[in-house]
């Protein structure tokens, strides 16, 4: 709630099929309204991925053999994302760059699980449901 009042976008780290399990939209959407913007996993269950874009939260995998354990991520590092602005492209690999609580920077490449052109718009739109109030509105 802190980093929501300062306005600090979030970054949740995963591992392997990160979201099995979980209760469905409520864990999506919990992840939303706690100001996380996107979520860097091993891997995403299939449901779990799709409810995470249409709230609003992109997902992304770690490429190259890179992991959360690899890459000894403990939380007290800064995400930077870069790529997401112009050509947002379904599937692209986009750069990273991780800033280590002592000032060292590592950058990976991560794909973004946005798999389809209106997964795009969604998240353009803030998720599903502003997508389709700023659809039915301009209509």
């Amino acid at each position: 709630m802190e980093y929501a009042d300062k306005g600090v976008p979030l970054v949740l780290i995963g591992g392997i099929e990160y979201g099995a399990g979980s209760s469905r939209d409520w864990a999506a959407k919990g992840t939303n309204l706690l100001g996380v913007k996107a979520v860097i996993a091993e891997s995403f269950e299939r449901i779990h991925r799709s409810n995470l874009v249409g709230m609003g939260v992109i997902p992304f995998e770690f490429t190259d053999g890179d992991t959360r354990k690899t890459l000894k991520l403990t939380g007290d590092e800064v995400i930077s994302i870069e790529g997401l602005e112009g050509d947002f492209k379904p599937l692209s690999l986009v750069p990273c760059k991780i800033t280590y609580a002592d000032g060292t920077e590592k950058e990976i490449q991560i794909k973004a699980r946005v798999d389809t052109e209106v997964e795009i718009d969604y998240l353009k739109n803030g998720g599903v449901l502003h997508y389709v109030l700023r659809n039915l509105a301009a209509a």
